[in-house]
C-alpha cells in the first residue's frame, strides 16, 4: 500500500466529499426552487393553478430519482474492472454534461430528459467514491468512509443549497444549475490532483456484480431503504410551499429552513457512520423509530415557525442517521459485489426520492394540503422499520455463512 501523509489523505477525502456537495446541490436545489421552476417552465399551468403547477414541476425531482435508479446498478456492473479513481473522474464528466443540459434545455419535457441523464452517474459516484474513502480511512471504518462522502451532501444542504436557492430566486433557476455544473468541474479537477490510484476489486467482473442481484437479502435491504426513506423526500420535496403557504413565512425564509434540514443531516450522518461501525443492527432498529417520531412532530408542529425549523432539523437528522447504516448493510449482504452494493443504496434512496415526491404531489393535488405528505411519510417509515426487522431476523444464526462476510478486503492503494 502506498504511504500517504495525513495531509494528503485528508485532502483526498475532502475532494471526494466536495463531489458529494455537488451531487447534493444538483439533487436538492430543485426542491427549494420548485415554485420558480413551475412559474418559468409551466407559465400557463401556473397561471391557472400554482398548486397544480408546483405538483407537476415535482416530476423534475422524480425524473432525477429515476435516473439514479437506472444508472447505479447499470454503471456498477459495466465498470467492475475500472480502477476507482478513473471511474470517479468519468462519472464527474457525465455530471458536468448532464447538469449543463438541465440548465439550457428549452422545454419542460427536455428538462425532464436532461435531469434523468444528469442523474445516471449519481449512485455509482457515491458507490465508487465511498469505497475510495473507505480505503483511505483503513479497515474497520467502512461506514465512516461512506459517511465522509455523504458529509459533502449534508454540507450542501447546510450552505450550498440555501445559497444556490437564493441565487436562483434572485436571478433564474437556470443560472443556479449552471453554477452547479461549475462545482462539478471544480470537483473533477480536485479529484484528479489529490486522489491516489486505487485498483478495482480483485476478481471484480460484471458477472460478480450482477450476481448480487440474485440474493433475496439484497432486495429486502434495498426495499427497506426505498420505502423507509420515502417519507423524508415526501416532506423535503415540498418544503418551499410548506414554508410559505402553511407556516405563512416569506419565500426568503425557505433557504433558512433548508439550512435547518442540512444541519440535521450533517449531525445525523456523522452519528450514523460512527454508530454503524460499532453496532449495525442496533443503528437501524433505533433509526427508524426516530424517523417516525420526527415526522409525526413535523406534521403536528410545522404550521408554527418554531415547529417548522425544529421539525426540519429532526427529519434531516434522523433520516441521515440511517444513510451510512443502510450503505454498510447493503455491502454486508453483497460481499462479493461491493460496488453494486454501494450503488444499490443510492438506487434505493432515489426510489425513495421518486416515491416520496410522487406520493407527496399526489396527496397535495387531491386537496389534502401541503402537510399531508408528512403523514404519508409516517406510514412509509413504519413499513421500513418492519422490513428492517424482517431482514435481520432472516440473517443466519448463530454464525453467518462464509459468503455473508467479505472474503476480500477493500482494494489497496496503488
Amino acid at each position: 500500500m502506498e504511504h500517504l501523509s495525513p495531509r494528503h489523505r485528508w485532502t483526498a477525502l475532502l475532494a471526494l466529499a466536495f463531489g458529494g456537495v455537488a451531487v447534493g446541490l444538483t439533487e436538492f436545489v430543485a426542491m427549494g426552487l420548485l415554485p420558480d421552476i413551475a412559474r418559468g417552465l409551466l407559465p400557463d399551468d401556473y397561471a391557472a393553478s400554482s398548486t397544480d403547477a408546483v405538483a407537476k414541476a415535482g416530476w423534475m425531482i422524480t425524473a432525477y430519482a429515476l435516473g439514479v435508479v437506472v444508472g447505479a446498478p447499470l454503471i456498477a456492473a459495466l465498470t467492475a474492472r475500472v480502477p476507482r479513481k478513473k471511474l470517479v473522474l468519468g462519472l464527474l464528466v457525465l455530471f458536468v454534461a448532464g447538469t449543463i443540459g438541465s440548465a439550457v434545455a428549452p422545454t419542460f419535457g427536455l428538462v425532464l430528459v436532461a435531469r434523468f441523464v444528469a442523474a445516471l452517474p449519481h449512485g455509482a459516484y457515491f458507490g465508487a467514491a465511498g469505497l475510495l474513502a473507505a480505503t483511505l480511512m483503513g479497515p474497520g471504518n467502512e461506514a465512516r468512509g461512506f459517511a465522509a462522502v455523504l458529509s459533502g451532501l449534508t454540507a450542501a444542504n447546510v450552505v450550498g443549497v440555501p445559497l444556490i436557492t437564493k441565487l436562483g430566486q434572485a436571478t433564474d433557476w437556470r443560472v443556479a444549475y449552471l453554477v452547479i455544473a461549475g462545482v462539478f468541474l471544480l470537483t473533477l479537477l480536485a479529484v484528479a490532483l489529490t486522489v491516489p490510484e486505487v485498483k478495482a476489486a480483485e476478481g471484480g467482473s460484471p458477472r460478480n456484480e450482477l450476481e448480487a442481484l440474485r440474493r433475496p437479502q439484497v432486495w429486502l435491504v434495498a426495499a427497506t431503504a426505498a420505502i423507509g426513506f420515502a417519507g423524508f423526500f415526501a416532506v423535503d420535496s415540498y418544503i418551499a410551499p410548506i414554508t410559505t403557504d402553511v407556516t405563512g413565512l416569506s419565500s426568503g425564509t425557505v433557504p433558512w429552513v433548508l439550512v435547518a434540514v442540512g444541519l440535521g443531516m450533517t449531525v445525523g450522518n456523522a452519528l450514523g457512520g460512527w454508530f454503524a461501525d460499532r453496532d449495525l443492527r442496533r443503528a437501524m432498529l433505533i433509526g427508524f423509530p426516530a424517523v417516525i417520531a420526527a415526522t409525526i412532530f413535523f406534521g403536528l408542529a410545522a404550521s408554527t415557525t418554531i415547529g417548522l425549523f425544529t421539525g426540519a432539523f429532526l427529519i434531516g437528522a434522523t433520516s441521515l442517521f440511517l444513510g451510512p447504516t443502510m450503505q454498510a448493510r447493503l455491502i454486508t449482504v453483497a460481499p462479493k459485489a461491493q460496488l453494486m452494493g454501494a450503488a444499490l443504496n443510492q438506487s434505493a434512496m432515489n426510489i425513495a426520492n421518486s416515491l416520496g415526491a410522487a406520493l407527496g404531489g399526489l396527496v397535495i393535488a387531491r386537496g389534502f394540503g401541503y402537510l399531508a405528505p408528512a403523514w404519508v411519510g409516517v406510514a412509509l417509515a413504519i413499513i421500513g422499520l418492519a422490513l428492517a426487522a424482517t431482514s435481520f431476523a432472516l440473517d443466519p444464526k448463530p454464525h453467518p455463512h462464509p459468503d455473508s462476510t467479505p472474503d476480500k478486503p477493500l482494494p489497496a492503494l496503488q
